[in-house]
């Protein structure tokens, strides 16, 4: 514990990961919805996470995003425990988000829903920005400039001045992917990116993913249930199945797993 904060115990010799899950169990009643899962994910990683409807992946981004707490275990963060942290401060720490359902502002633009998602950078406080003071006219220009260049980026521009709700679905995905990355996450929480999208979409997507990694130098947590993305972005893949893991390796390992391919095709893959 140091400063009222619990930090993640390493060996010397050991590189702390930016996240780790620790034997995290989330029980509702008498369902567990996660039993016991761990894992780590490392900088500038892509680790995917998938497991049939009803097998705990979105439990886990719930409590990434501190929507739900553990009944047991602990999450860090680049080293800091999760647990008892507010929601709003999981953006502040790096950790951005998009949803399974889409959650924009539709009356708004895309540059205004894009935006949104780096007001969490500004510095400057409620009077400075009541009086509009130089600092914060410089903040605000800053931020446009970041926004035009995700919207360029996620090839958006021509709809910058749109309302969300006129544009297609999967160009509103792209909108809420600008809008997280806004924020300039440390780690990106995709919830099933390609949900909706058709086939050239998706590699559209694939291509786009593997792009940010590298532009913005950031590690991704992946739930889908496209398996042909999720194998060809992924470094390694946990495999979720009742809430319990039952693989973790990398991607051309976990499609031949047993325990994996019963999991997704029932008994007669036995």
């Amino acid at each position: 514990m140091i400063g009222g904060r619990t930090i993640l115990e390493a060996r010397p010799d050991e590189v702390v990961p930016l996240l780790r899950v620790q034997r995290i169990s989330v029980r509702f009643g008498g369902i567990t919805a996660l039993s016991d899962l761990s894992f780590d994910v490392g900088e500038r990683e892509i680790r995917g996470i998938i497991g049939p409807n009803g097998a705990g992946k979105t439990t886990l981004f719930n409590c990434l995003s501190r929507f739900y707490t553990p009944t047991e275990g602990e999450m860090f963060f680049d080293g800091q425990a999760l647990g008892g942290l507010p929601r709003w401060r999981m953006a502040t720490l790096g950790i951005g988000r998009t949803f399974q359902n889409l959650a924009l502002f539709p009356q708004m633009s895309v540059r205004q829903n894009i935006g949104i998602g780096g007001h969490r950078l500004m510095r400057s406080g409620f009077i400075a920005g009541a009086l509009q003071l130089r600092s914060v006219r410089k903040e605000n220009a800053e931020l446009a400039a970041e926004a035009d260049r995700l919207m360029d980026l996620l090839d958006l521009r021509g709809s910058a001045d749109t309302a969300v709700k006129d544009l297609p679905f999967g160009t509103q995905k792209r909108v809420e992917l600008g809008r997280a990355l806004a924020s300039r996450p440390r780690l990106l929480l995709l919830d099933e990116p390609a949900a909706g999208l058709n086939h050239g979409e998706v590699e559209t997507l694939i291509n786009l993913l593997l792009d940010i990694r590298e532009r913005f130098s950031l590690s991704v947590l992946l739930v889908e249930h496209h398996m042909n993305m999720v194998m060809r972005v992924s470094d390694r893949v946990v495999a979720l199945d009742f809430g319990r893991k039952i693989a973790d390796d990398l991607p051309a390992l976990v499609q031949q797993n047993p325990e994996v391919i019963r999991a997704y095709l029932g008994a007669q893959a036995s």
